[in-house]
């Protein structure tokens, strides 16, 4: 898959439907941190506006974005929220946005040419702008440390912590996703890292107790793509999850 081919099609499609109302299109996770699977990862995209959109350039948008989205060969694809110019640069949480679209709407999108996920407030945001603003990279537009503001770390964390309240019953369906992310966190709130899950698996798989290196190191295989079989028995899973949110709670409430 050419990520750079595709990069430079949304940041076309934005730029051809926003025109002066763009401020910029930036990059963040995985893709911008050097380890994007093209098979598991998605494409993580921040892009930042300075009026409100009307629904039809909402609308024009999405049918784009799907039509992009088709062609890909990652199991992720897409995820991106287009915010606000005011709330990058005087924060506020959870963060509005003027519309979503990721993996988790994309058949809805593809249904309905009239649905657009908008006018809502995500808690996730806040991750999204911090890590873009310590590891993002500016596909187009004002470089980002002119558009972003550095947020409280509070929010991050509030952000780390929705996003693992599932963790116990979400590990046993998507245990990759869930013990790489339990090791970044962790991985954050020990040493302050900004990292992705790949570089919070590979620093915490060393720091752990042995019974649990082995859940990890076969967490980043198969994020690798080095295995098609994962063999860790659902009862491990919830138990490994249950140790690292006692260490992860225990470093919150320092």
């Amino acid at each position: 898959m050419d990520t750079s081919l595709i990069l430079q099609q949304l940041t076309h499609l934005f730029h051809e439907e926003l025109k002066e109302n763009l401020v910029g299109v930036y990059l963040h996770g995985s893709l911008a941190m050097g380890c994007f699977n093209p098979k598991k990862s998605d494409i993580d995209l921040l892009v930042i506006v300075k009026d409100k959109l009307d629904v039809a350039t909402k609308k024009r948008i999405a049918r784009k974005l799907v039509g992009i989205d088709r062609a890909l060969l990652n199991e992720g694809g897409i995820e991106l929220s287009i915010v606000l110019e005011t709330y990058v640069t005087d924060f506020i949480y959870p963060t509005p946005f003027e519309l979503h679209y990721s993996k988790l709407y994309r058949e809805t999108y593809k249904v309905d040419e009239d649905y657009v996920c908008e006018g809502m407030e995500d808690p996730d945001l806040a991750a999204h702008i911090f890590v873009t603003y310590h590891r993002g990279v500016t596909l187009y537009g004002k470089p980002i440390r002119e558009t972003f503001r550095p947020i409280d770390r509070q929010y991050y964390v509030r952000s780390i912590m929705y996003d693992l309240e599932d963790t116990v019953n979400g590990i046993i369906h998507s245990p990759v996703y869930y013990v790489l992310n339990l090791c970044r966190a962790w991985y954050f709130l020990k040493e302050g890292a900004v990292v992705s899950k790949q570089e919070g698996g590979e620093w915490a798989k060393n720091k752990l107790p042995k019974k649990y290196q082995a859940i990890v190191q076969q967490c980043l295989d198969d994020y690798h793509g080095q295995t098609d079989h994962f063999r860790v028995p659902p009862k491990q899973l919830i138990e490994f999850a249950r140790f690292m949110l006692k260490k992860i709670n225990t470093l919150v409430e320092k």
